[in-house]
């Protein structure tokens, strides 16, 4: 083991993540995860148990969420060696694409990504910063689904497991795996 692993190694990861109380609205806690992306050692801690908990699913590609499943998708990617596919918001993608609409707790949304990314029976790690109610995640892994693919894990930072997004997934059989985990919301 290098210094920078045990260094990293060490590091209380969910001290890093800072909580802004109140955003975006009243009531929140808002789990901030851009502090401990900053920390040299704290960034790459994260990124070292994401793939440790990622590389004996032998998966062929990485899905990240938009947009802080970007930073954590394509790196952890790189380490597996594997391609990324970014799963965006409407209309931020060039070409051709293929989109799922889906239910939010003050409305709807979409999720888009480019047709054709994606090959049948292809073995996908969905990655996103954080999963609260599972909205966002249910809807990447059915978009994955309609284009053939099997999500072998969703994997995230941060999960608030009050607010049920972990069961939700799980009872749609999708396994899940979160590397910090913070009580209420």
């Amino acid at each position: 083991m290098t210094m920078a692993e045990g260094a990293a190694s060490s590091v209380d990861l969910k001290s890093l993540v800072r909580t802004i109380p109140d955003f975006p609205k009243l009531g929140i806690a808002f789990r901030d995860i851009t502090t401990l992306l900053a920390d040299r050692d704290g960034f790459r801690g994260l990124l070292d148990q994401m793939v440790d908990v990622a590389r004996p699913l032998d998966v062929d590609l990485v899905v990240g969420i938009e947009a802080r499943g970007f930073i954590l998708g394509a790196a952890v990617a790189a380490e597996l060696g594997t391609g990324f596919v970014p799963v965006r918001k409407p209309g931020k993608l060039p070409g051709p694409t293929v989109s799922v609409d889906y239910v939010l707790e003050y409305g709807s949304d979409r999720l888009e990504m480019h047709e054709g990314q994606i090959r049948p029976n292809a073995r996908v790690l969905l990655v996103d910063d954080l999963i609260a109610t599972g909205g966002t995640a249910l809807a990447a892994a059915q978009l994955l689904r309609e284009q053939g693919a099997h999500t072998t894990l969703a994997l995230f930072a941060i999960d608030l497991p009050d607010l049920g997004g972990t069961a939700t997934l799980k009872r749609q059989g999708i396994p899940v795996h979160s590397i910090i985990t913070f009580d209420g919301h």
